[in-house]
């Protein structure tokens, strides 16, 4: 028995042996298959299909394909704004795109600037007298504003459409903290920096409100501007006056509701859709399933339609997401990646530099080493343009500063002029179970920063002084490179965040315009006509396999997949109430350097940061709380 047991575990071992080959193998053939380059020759006549299963985004985030084949959870898609107007400026002339056809049943948002310069994009290919159809199950405030530019919207008969207008609800954590005897020590100069309330109150504070109110009413009316001046038949007060009456008077037909308010043109499922499409472009002579048509998707397409690079090169820095310490990104502006990159263009004899902003901000030395290799480009005599795209505040802002001229829309969202701190100590909750601190000290500071037995008034005094003068510092630079007395940004900083149509009255922006009026400003400053330059975005773009590998595997996290009718969209919110619960326990506990943040900035894609102890937080104070 003992041999024949022996005999037994070998084979057990080849074939483990075996399977973990063939996984190997397995991955590396799938791993060959989608690093495939999208290819221009899958180009050809018929609809350009955009189907957009996910965000719309400044910069694409780059995944870890393995990794993502492993997990459970797949990334969510996302779509570089640059890339679909590109795609859509393209199609405008080409003889082989007869129609753009939007497929949005999986539209997850975007940022108010990025949909607006969408849509304009939209305009541009309808005035070239080509369709633009749109198809959803259901559409929200992002998709009604990328819907009213096209020329048929349709909805499912089974779907709908709302408008919920901006604005909802934070979470605050006061009450939970006091329950559990955490001290959050906070450290903040800013009348309206709120991004600390959740960890010291139970409900907005009266600053707060004030500042939510102008800026989301700010945001509301460009939105109804620019939606009703696009699509002029949209009756928004009955959709938002009484939206219980006005569903009513339709017997909670959603679908015919928003027919009977002029947010959609016809009802139709996916094929009557598909058919109507056919009709325009031509039947797809690969596939004869109903509601099949000719049609190229995006990615061949953006490959087909690349952009000249004759003559001399501006560069373009792109600054995405929180902007925190280290070498994180794409997707994440981490401070030493975008320094390096900077750093390496400075060979790359650059006629103008445009920095592209899209950013809350975060660390404030991230931040500052990214405006100092901004200032060593600077130095070498080339003009410099600040592009804000939705956010470009706090830290964003920071970033902004050695820009000779910042441009930002009606819609942008920038200031929040601000510092804070916050660090937790666990002296309460020690004490309750019956764990104490003592010891002997040499100095105030010995043994600090001691997180269980608390903080001594020095080290209190030391942080909240090296937060003012870290603001102080925010302060002067906003003064020096905006020509403003300091009592003068003082006046419009503390925090308090504002639309672009404020933060230009306010000489914190210095005109509207989008990434290309940056470029021409920078091309016409560095003495090049039209066709002698061209844009050069620095940095590796994302892996061609990202797109391909976001569609391969299937999210079973709810937010991707949840239907899209109403009950769908409280699916959704319950996962990305289960992120932002870990964003915040994570900005509570995580190891960060001072903040320059806002939170007040509406957040268009989930956060994307490298910490995930806010998440292990969670699930032990859930267990705690059971007890």
């Amino acid at each position: 028995m003992s041999f024949a047991g022996k005999v037994w575990r070998l084979l057990v071992g080849i074939k483990d042996a075996l399977v973990l080959v063939f996984m190997l193998l397995f991955f590396v053939a799938l791993f060959s298959i989608l690093s495939a380059r999208p290819s221009p020759g899958q180009v050809q006549n018929g609809a350009l299909l955009l189907e957009l299963d996910g965000y719309v985004v400044e910069e694409r985030s780059e995944i870890d394909p393995i990794e993502a084949l492993l997990s459970r959870e797949a990334p969510v898609g996302e779509f570089p704004a640059r890339e679909l107007i590109q795609a859509l400026d393209a199609a405008a002339d080409d003889d082989r795109i007869k129609a753009v056809v939007f497929d949005l049943s999986r539209f997850l948002g975007g940022g108010q600037v990025h949909l607006q310069a969408i849509g304009e994009a939209i305009d541009q290919v309808r005035a070239a007298k080509k369709p633009v159809l749109v198809y959803a199950f259901g559409y929200g405030d992002d998709g009604m504003m990328l819907a009213a530019h096209a020329s048929e919207v349709w909805v499912d008969p089974m779907g709908g459409a709302i408008i919920a207008g901006p604005g909802g609800a934070h979470l605050y954590y006061a009450d939970l903290l006091k329950k559990l005897k955490v001290n959050a020590r906070v450290y903040r100069v800013g009348t309206y920096k709120s991004a600390v309330e959740p960890y010291m109150l139970n409900a907005m504070s009266d600053e707060a409100r004030e500042n939510y109110a102008a800026l989301y009413g700010a945001l509301w009316e460009e939105w109804q501007a620019n939606v009703v001046k696009a699509r002029p038949g949209l009756k928004i007060d009955l959709a938002t006056g009484d939206p219980a009456g006005w569903v009513d008077a339709s017997k909670g037909d959603l679908a015919k509701a928003a027919l009977a308010a002029g947010m959609v043109d016809k009802l139709g499922s996916r094929v009557d859709f598909g058919d109507r499409v056919a009709e325009l472009v031509g039947d797809d002579p690969w596939d004869d399933r109903p509601g099949a048509y000719a049609a190229t998707n995006l990615a061949p397409y953006v490959a087909d339609s690349a952009p000249s690079k004759k003559g001399k090169a501006i560069g373009v820095v792109t600054i995405a997401g929180e902007i925190v310490d280290g070498d994180a990104g794409p997707g994440v502006a981490g401070g030493d990646r975008i320094a390096q990159l900077l750093d390496d263009a400075l060979d790359d004899d650059l006629a103008a530099l445009v920095v592209r902003v899209d950013s809350p901000g975060g660390s404030v030395p991230a931040s500052e080493e990214i405006r100092r290799a901004i200032l060593r480009h600077k130095k070498t005599g080339i003009p410099i343009a600040v592009s804000m795209g939705n956010l470009a505040a706090s830290g964003g802002y920071w970033v902004s500063t050695p820009g000779d001229r910042i441009f930002a829309q009606p819609e942008t969202i920038t200031g929040s002029i601000g510092v804070f701190g916050v660090v937790p100590t666990f002296e309460g909750t020690a004490g309750e179970l019956g764990v104490n601190s003592d010891g002997y000290r040499t100095t105030p500071l010995s043994g600090q920063p001691d997180l269980i037995g608390g903080f001594p008034p020095e080290v209190d005094r030391i942080l909240q002084s090296s937060v003012e003068n870290t603001y102080a510092r925010f302060l002067g630079l906003v003064s020096k490179t905006r020509k403003m007395p300091v009592e003068q940004v003082d006046r419009i900083a503390q925090g308090r965040v504002w639309d672009g149509g404020s933060a230009r009255q306010l000489g914190l922006v210095d005109q509207f315009g989008g990434v290309d009026d940056a470029l021409a400003w920078a091309a016409q400053k560095a003495g090049l006509k039209d066709g002698e330059w061209h844009a050069k975005y620095l940095g590796v773009a994302s892996n061609d396999y990202d797109s391909l590998l976001r569609r391969f595997i299937r999210s079973d996290d709810g937010q991707a997949t949840a239907g899209a009718d109403l009950f769908g969209m409280v699916a959704r919110q319950q996962g990305q109430l289960k992120a932002r619960l870990a964003q915040d326990l994570d900005r509570l506990i995580g190891i960060r350097s001072v903040q320059a943040y806002c939170l007040e900035c509406p957040q268009q894609a989930p956060a994307r940061t490298r910490s995930g102890s806010g998440a292990v937080l969670l699930q032990a104070l859930g267990a705690l709380l059971r007890n």
